[in-house]
Order: C-alpha cells, then sequence, then structure tokens
C-alpha cells in the first residue's frame, strides 16, 4: 500500500490527472528538484509501477533539466527525433517517446520543480498549446504546495539553527537574585536561558520555535538539567521553568527524580495552555510529595491565571512584569496586585513580583504584602558567583522555599478561605525564561 498523500497532494493529482487526461498522454507528475536531485512528488499514472512517488532522479540526466537548460525543446512530440534524449535513462526506460515540461515557479519567483507529462508512444499531434495548459496548471499546482513549501522552509531554519546549540553546550543558563522583599535579603535564584544575541528573538520564542518542530522537549530538557547543575553553587534553591507538555514525559520525570526536590520550584508559565490537568496533577504527585515546589509563571498576563492556580493548587504565584512595573504610580495596579495578593495569602500562597526596576516600585509591593520580588532593582541575570550569599537556615527549615500546599489547603467549592501566615521567604527561577 502506497503512502498516504497530503490534501495539497491530493489536489496536485487531481491537476495532474486533468493534464494527462486532456494530453492524451500515459503519465503526469510534479518533481521537486534541489540541483542534485529530480523527486517526484506526486505522480498520476496509466502505469504506477513506472512512475512511483517518491522516485529520486540524479537532476542532470533528466529530460526536466536538459528542457531547463535550453539543450531540448519544452514540448517534444518525437523523443526519437533529438539524440540527446534517446542517451538519457528516461529513453531506455521506461522508453518515453514524448514529452512536455514546464517549470513551476512560486510566488517569490524561486524555482521549485517541474510540472510535466509523457507517453510511451510518440504523439505528433503535441503542440504549444499544450504546452501552455501545462504552463496555466503548473501555475494553480504552485499555489497549493506554496505553504507547505514555506512551512518546510521555516521548520528546516529552525532546525539548522538549532541543532548546534543542542549538540553543544545547550543555551547559557544565568541567574538572577531573589529577595525578601521585607528584608532585601537573597533567598534564591532564578535561571534564565539565554541564545545567541544574532538570533534577534526573546528565549520564550526560541522555546516556542523549537516545540514547533518537535525539539521543544530535547531543549527544555537541556536547560532544565544545566539549571540544576547550579544547585551546589547557588544557596537557597533555584525554580526552573517547565511547559505542561514536557513535564510529562519520562524524560522529565526522570531528571526530577534525581534533583534534590526541596531545593526545587518549578514553574509554569501562565501562557501554557494545559490540555489535561488530571494527568499533570498526577505527574506532579510525586515530586511535590518529595517536597518540590510548584509555581505559576506570568500570572496577570493573560486569561488562563486563575484556571492554573485553582486546578494546579501551587505554593507560589508570580504576578507579571506587565502589573508589576509601575505599580507606584498607577492605582489600578495597586489594587489589582492587592487583590491578587490577598486572595494568595488567603489560600497560603507566597506571592512573588517579576520586573521591579524602581524604589518606588519596591516600596509600594511591600505595603501591598508581596513576599518575594525579582528584578533589575535588586540585580541583573549573572554567573552563579556574582549572587550574594543566603543566610544558613534555621534548623530543619530550607532557605527561601514557601510552605508547600497539601491537598487540605486547596479551596473545596463553597468553602471560604481562611487568612494564614505566609512565610516571606520563596523564590522563583526557570530553565525557560522570558
Amino acid at each position: 500500500m502506497g503512502r498516504t498523500r497530503s490534501d495539497a497532494e491530493q489536489q496536485v493529482a487531481e491537476l495532474l490527472r486533468t493534464a494527462k487526461e486532456a494530453l492524451g498522454l500515459s503519465v503526469a507528475f510534479l518533481t521537486r528538484m534541489d540541483g542534485q536531485t529530480q523527486h517526484l512528488e506526486v505522480v498520476d499514472s496509466s502505469i504506477p509501477f513506472l512512475f512511483p512517488e517518491g522516485a529520486k532522479l540524479r537532476q542532470e540526466t533528466t529530460f526536466c533539466q536538459q528542457i531547463l537548460d535550453g539543450r531540448l525543446p519544452a514540448v517534444i512530440p518525437d523523443v526519437r527525433a533529438h539524440p540527446l534524449a534517446m542517451t538519457l535513462p528516461a529513453a531506455k526506460f521506461p522508453r518515453l517517446r514524448s514529452y512536455v515540461s514546464v517549470p513551476v515557479t512560486l510566488s517569490d519567483g524561486s524555482f521549485y520543480g517541474t510540472f510535466c507529462a509523457a507517453g510511451l508512444t510518440t504523439d505528433k499531434g503535441l503542440t504549444v498549446r499544450d504546452k501552455a495548459l501545462l504552463g496555466v496548471l503548473a501555475s494553480a499546482a504552485a499555489v497549493i504546495i506554496e505553504p507547505g513549501v514555506v512551512e518546510r522552509g521555516r521548520r528546516d531554519d529552525i532546525t539548522a539553527r538549532l541543532l548546534p546549540v543542542l549538540d553543544g553546550a545547550g543555551p547559557t543558563v544565568l541567574l538572577q537574585p531573589i529577595v525578601d522583599l521585607p528584608t532585601g535579603r537573597r533567598v534564591g535564584a532564578e535561571a534564565l536561558s539565554r541564545f545567541p544575541a544574532e538570533w534577534g528573538m526573546t528565549p520564550d520564542v526560541v522555546f516556542e520555535q523549537a516545540h514547533s518542530v518537535d525539539l521543544g522537549h530535547r531543549l527544555e530538557l537541556q536547560a532544565l538539567e544545566l539549571a540544576a547543575a547550579h544547585l551546589d553553587a547557588v544557596g537557597g534553591y533555584v525554580a526552573m521553568n517547565v511547559s505542561p507538555q514536557t513535564l510529562v514525559t519520562r524524560e522529565c520525570a526522570e531528571l526530577l527524580a534525581r534533583l534534590p526536590a526541596s531545593r526545587v520550584l518549578l514553574e509554569l508559565s501562565e501562557h501554557d495552555p494545559v490540555d489535561d490537568y488530571g494527568t499533570l496533577r498526577e505527574v506532579l504527585a510525586g515530586p511535590r510529595a518529595a517536597g518540590m515546589r510548584l509555581a505559576i509563571d506570568d500570572v496577570g498576563a493573560g486569561f488562563s491565571s486563575l484556571r492554573h492556580i485553582v486546578l494546579c493548587a501551587p505554593d507560589v504565584i508570580k504576578l507579571d512584569r506587565s502589573i508589576v512595573d509601575g505599580v507606584s504610580a498607577d492605582p489600578v495596579l495597586s489594587t489589582l496586585v492587592g487583590a491578587l495578593v490577598e486572595f494568595a495569602h488567603g489560600n497560603g500562597t507566597t506571592v512573588v513580583a517579576e520586573g521591579v526596576e524602581t524604589a518606588e516600585d519596591v516600596e509600594t509591593l511591600r505595603g501591598l504584602h508581596v513576599d518575594l520580588a525579582q528584578g533589575w532593582f535588586f540585580g541583573r541575570p549573572g554567573p552563579a558567583a556574582q549572587l550574594a550569599p543566603v543566610e544558613a537556615p534555621a534548623p530543619g527549615d530550607a532557605p527561601g522555599l514557601p510552605t508547600q500546599r497539601t491537598a487540605s489547603a486547596v479551596p473545596q467549592p463553597g468553602a471560604v478561605p481562611q487568612p494564614g501566615a505566609v512565610p516571606p521567604a520563596a523564590v522563583s527561577g526557570a530553565a525557560r525564561p522570558r
């Protein structure tokens, strides 16, 4: 049984059948020519086994290339009338005796391949008018295949950019300090992945592109490994951002099982969709039982935050910089932050503010009882050696970690959350940062 055609290939096949029947020839086909090889991508043939889809031919030995080079005419009623044509493999097997070929050109003017029809017998009736018909059908085929060509090019570009990083040292991981707002003391750090500046794109875009070409899990896991490598050098703890789709993989579970759970906070972005919260909670059950903490990142930046918070019962929520930056001068932002803090503290959840850059915002956030903060005001991302030390914890305490949520801490329908004390020390970090 042959391969299943895509919708676009099936549409092209219908154009090829139109060409074959209109010209009364044995076969019509679309080829892609890459400079070295001619690929028979879609074929409509009265004798399928002679013209299999997916066949590859040396481009320089094909009728199409000789026609493109001007050494043969585009319309050949009798191949035997052209000595050069008779030297080519297709004149010997499958013994082509008539041929018409036109180029396929995309909207940007780039050459893709050829749209051809051929017969096993001579056809004195083939004329320039038949070439014109083939040209019209080739133009229609180009419109159909172009989106796929563009997508393949996009995937190839992304893959070519990512593979040297994946096969090499991986992304550069920097660390940004997280501080306890009441005291200003560092309690941990966020690990931030960085990619070559010449790429001209933010890390979240890089990870998104990696997932679009099926390299996302590999890149995320590499970033997690690199973030975990800093645990021995960083006081407090390091949090690691992971997408829900990577979190539920076997490889991620194996990685997390190797880490000191009590020193790790996993961050799930507010922007990442969750297809199955039940599976996500099941995957997190083991690590959280071992002491690993969970955070919801980018809270306030979109519309999924509350659903993530309610269904995942995180230990930490991180306020997105979009509602933190300028909070001291914007009463709407301060009201929103205050409401989120009250909501979080009522559920025993620690609050971290991201993107803090001014002393005025620091004071406002303190007044709103935000627990922790990070941003350029407290330190830019850098190597572990630049981080301020973390004070030794009291016996039995892990520095900077929020109190772990339990099943009983998750609000039940109709229940009224009771206010509770929230430890001031908690930290967030990400292997897949913004």
